[in-house]
């Protein structure tokens, strides 16, 4: 009976004393939790301006390419300079598709920003993979330096040559975006993914508002002898060397050594990161379940149908605002002003609310409402639209295509790294991201070939009928 009672008052007082122990453990646990997400929230802060500084480098030099292009053809025209010998197979292009003869600068640019996003098509998934093995931020720092080494190169392009080579390294660095993705990914759960992914698009829509204006003001008062762009070259210069000293002293690492999966590349394995079909069945991605590959798979097809098509009609708006609406350089740099101010608003208040279900949400009303904004540009370019008048349209589509844009490609991001275990979304990221560049590689040519053999009208008109094919496969895409 005396043991019974000893037992008794010694299971109390174990009970009493366990209380404030186990408080303890609950605050510490509460400390730890907090702290985490205190330092996931850092991580994506950071990488926020990492990519800021990034686009505003890169965009920089958009106002300028097309004086950029007349100062090279005035200088090496003629002969047999590497600028003479694209120039006649553009020329070439642009007598095939009855393009106007003064145009011909503007195809020039559409082929070297082609290059440009082919070169982001070859690299982006290899640079994924090796940054699940070796971690983001050495191969984050690699993409930096090689970004910087090519506006260090724009600074000294005075022949065309090395302006390109500034651009073929430029592009081969640009694997940086789907790293900061990755970046972004590993720092955020499930319900806070979406809203790292606006981030990101974020700081796309500040870096196309911002950078442009700051280039195209930085040339107007440039004093120096460089008729290359020397003055905004540097200045895209100073801000890649910033960029690589925030990520040196200030990014931690991610992706710890024990969730790093290891590297085994072959042949066969390194034409897996370049076959477009095998891109799209994520073949060079290991780590995945059947149902997971599934997913992605339709999920990249998906991507890549969409951005095929956006970005080949993206392009060619200008051409329709310039020649139906006499547009002025100036009015279209006000018209994406108004574009990217809306996404810059959408972006950073309603897209940063949304969870996971949220974003699979988000990105199906964005791929509807694609087709219905180039529908209303197909109008607007008619002979004689309906209801309203054709600058109506073209603004209604445009506020509808900014609206769809703001969600598209970020929502669906954050579908792929959902799907994606931690040892295999930089291989992901970078596989979307190199689908992604691929379509806009080539999206350009073909929508601008249609554009002059069928007119503005037909080409927005199928555009947007082929549209609905993407967005009526992400309705039924089962996650």
């Amino acid at each position: 009976m005396g043991d019974l009672k000893s037992n008794g008052a010694l299971r109390k007082r174990e009970e009493v004393l366990s209380k404030p122990t186990k408080q303890l453990i609950k605050d510490n646990d509460e400390k730890i939790t907090y702290k985490n997400s205190s330092g996931n929230s850092k991580a994506i802060g950071l990488v926020f301006v990492s990519l800021l500084l990034d686009l505003l480098a890169f965009t920089m030099i958009l106002p300028l390419l097309p004086s950029l292009l007349d100062y090279y053809d005035k200088k090496e025209g003629k002969g047999t300079t590497l600028y003479a010998s694209l120039l006649g197979a553009v020329q070439s292009f642009q007598k095939l598709t009855g393009a106007p003869e003064k145009l011909a600068s503007v195809l020039f640019g559409g082929a070297l920003g082609s290059m440009y996003s082919f070169l982001q098509f070859l690299t982006s998934p290899i640079v994924g993979s090796l940054s699940d093995a070796y971690g983001r931020k050495p191969m984050l720092l690699l993409c930096l330096i090689g970004i910087a080494t090519s506006h260090a190169l724009w600074s000294l392009a005075s022949t065309f040559s090395m302006f390109v080579l500034a651009r073929f390294i430029g592009g081969l660095s640009k694997a940086n975006v789907s790293l900061s993705m990755a970046v972004v990914a590993d720092a955020s759960n499930e319900k806070t993914r979406a809203r790292g992914m606006a981030l990101v698009g974020l700081a796309f829509s500040i870096g196309f508002i911002v950078g442009p204006l700051a280039g195209a003001w930085f040339a107007k008062n440039n004093n120096s002898s460089g008729l290359w762009g020397e003055r905004p070259a540097f200045y895209a210069l100073s801000l890649s060397l910033a960029n690589i000293v925030l990520v040196v002293f200030c990014l931690p690492e991610s992706l710890p050594k024990e969730k790093r999966a290891p590297l085994s590349f072959t042949l066969s394995k390194a034409l897996d990161y370049i076959s477009p079909w095998h891109l799209l069945k994520f073949t060079a991605v290991k780590n995945l379940s059947k149902h997971q590959n599934k997913v992605l798979s339709k999920l990249g097809l998906i991507y890549f149908m969409y951005l095929f098509i956006y970005s080949g009609l993206e392009f060619t708006i200008t051409f329709l605002t310039h020649h139906t609406f006499n547009y002025t350089a100036m009015q279209q740099g006000k018209m994406f002003l108004v574009i990217g101010l809306i996404m810059a608003v959408l972006q950073g208040g309603a897209a940063r609310r949304l969870g996971a279900a949220g974003a699979v949400r988000a990105a199906r009303g964005a791929l509807a409402l694609t087709p219905a904004s180039f529908l209303c540009v197909a109008l607007a370019a008619a002979p004689r639209p309906p209801l309203v008048a054709p600058l109506a349209w073209l603004w209604l589509g445009l506020v509808l295509f900014a609206i769809s844009t703001a969600f598209a490609v970020s929502c669906m991001t954050s579908m792929a790294a959902g799907q994606a275990p931690a040892a295999a979304r930089g291989a992901v990221l970078g596989a979307l991201r190199s689908l992604g560049a691929l379509a806009r590689a080539m999206g350009p040519l073909v929508a601008a070939s249609v554009y002059w053999c069928s007119g503005a009208a037909v080409t927005y008109a199928i555009g947007s009928i082929i549209l609905i094919i993407p967005a009526v496969m992400l309705f039924r895409l089962k996650s």
